[in-house]
């Protein structure tokens, strides 16, 4: 095990209509003034934006709005946010929805006390060492960036998208009401939940200690999940699934399934994020599912026992065999993705043959670099190779 400093700093406020006690929990902080952050309309539709509204005003807190962040954000939301607590300035942010939407909060309030350009710091430019505090209601089980201290930005334009990671913008409290996700479409919930799924499975599937029980926790949050959305398969408002999705959702990105690992363990998510970069319509989770399939059988050959241990505690293989039961693995996979009603080809996902050498180009940075380190690094040539078996 490396050594490791961990912080874990998120309180979380967990149960049916904890929204509710959002704006006493604002001012039990002692915050007067706030930016409210939310997505697209779907908090308008549900009732939760009036919920909100009425809360903050019962205690006395004022509150300016930024609405309409989309998935994959674009930078512009953190441009015209910082436009907005520049000319009237708060001293928190309050962000209600997914992941797109916390992460436009975290990048807001780490350029809040920076000058420069604010993709900076997803370019890994600069560091933030100040940032306004924040806390979110969560909507969408998924990206797990209401524990993290990761923030993930795009640039439409440039096609760009980067993460990063700092302790300055992690939220001070997370609301998480698992019936605020019953309104959330189908496709949605798949996505997100082979994202918090990927996040525990990237770190599981970095260079191991023969005991290491981060990889015990990384695994049974799998099948905690994988259990939790086949009841949902059935019941789609199965209270108790739901919950225990949202609870893995800020356990799988929370640092605790890599403690004592290295960080920079990543293979899937940077694959992907060249994919929507190139295609930002491609939703994350989804993308992931499919990466997820085309690395597995590029890599596996490396370590067999992993591959196959994974298959064994998640999915139930009794296969002895460490190869074999590895490959089920993978299908078992893939069959799991199809049941949720995911792609599991680049294809599904609108990418052609024919756009994969200017994804390989932004996925390695023209051939300048290399991703993940573990069992194997990918070069250009590798990452290729990956793309081409998710077809």
């Amino acid at each position: 095990m490396i050594d490791f400093d961990m912080t874990l700093p998120t309180r979380l406020i967990f149960g049916r209509k904890k929204e509710e006690l959002v704006g006493k929990i604002i001012k039990e902080y002692g915050y007067q003034k706030i930016l409210f952050v939310y997505g697209g309309g779907s908090i308008k539709s549900n009732g939760l934006y009036e919920t909100v509204v009425a809360k903050l005003k019962e205690e006395g807190i004022e509150f300016i709005e930024l609405g309409g962040v989309t998935s994959n954000p674009d930078v512009s939301f953190v441009t015209k946010g910082l436009e907005l607590i520049r000319k009237e300035p708060v001293d928190f942010i309050l962000a209600v929805g997914g992941g797109s939407v916390i992460d436009v909060s975290k990048s807001i309030a780490d350029n809040f006390y920076y000058d420069g350009d604010p993709l900076d710091f997803n370019k890994q430019k600069a560091k933030p060492v100040k940032a306004l505090p924040l806390g979110c209601i969560l909507t969408l089980a998924s990206a797990g960036s209401e524990t993290s201290s990761s923030c993930v930005i795009s640039d439409y334009q440039n096609h760009f998208k980067g993460g990063y990671n700092s302790e300055t913008h992690r939220c001070l409290f997370a609301i998480e009401d698992p019936e605020l996700t019953y309104s959330a479409p189908k496709y949605q919930v798949g996505a997100g939940i082979i994202d918090m799924m990927m996040h525990s499975m990237e770190r599981y599937f970095s260079q191991s200690d023969d005991n290491q029980l981060c990889d015990d926790f990384a695994l049974s949050l799998c099948r905690n999940v994988v259990v939790a959305a086949r009841k949902l398969l059935t019941d789609p408002f199965d209270y108790d699934a739901r919950a225990q999705i949202m609870l893995a959702s800020s356990l799988a990105h929370n640092d605790l399934t890599h403690i004592g690992k290295y960080r920079d363990a990543w293979y899937i998510h940077p694959l992907e994020h060249a994919v929507s970069a190139y295609d930002p319509k491609v939703t994350h989770g989804a993308g992931i599912g499919v990466l997820y399939l085309g690395w597995a059988k590029f890599i596996c050959h490396l370590d067999y026992p992993k591959f196959a241990r994974f298959a064994r505690v998640v999915f139930d293989v009794h296969e002895q065999n460490d190869e074999k039961a590895a490959i089920i693995g993978i299908t078992e996979m893939r069959k799991f993705y199809l049941s949720l009603g995911m792609p599991t080809t680049l294809k599904e996902l609108g990418i052609k043959e024919s756009d994969i050498p200017s994804i390989v180009k932004l996925a390695s940075g023209n051939g300048t670099r290399v991703i993940g380190h573990y069992p194997q690094p990918l070069e250009a040539k590798d990452i290729e190779s990956v793309y081409r078996l998710c077809l």
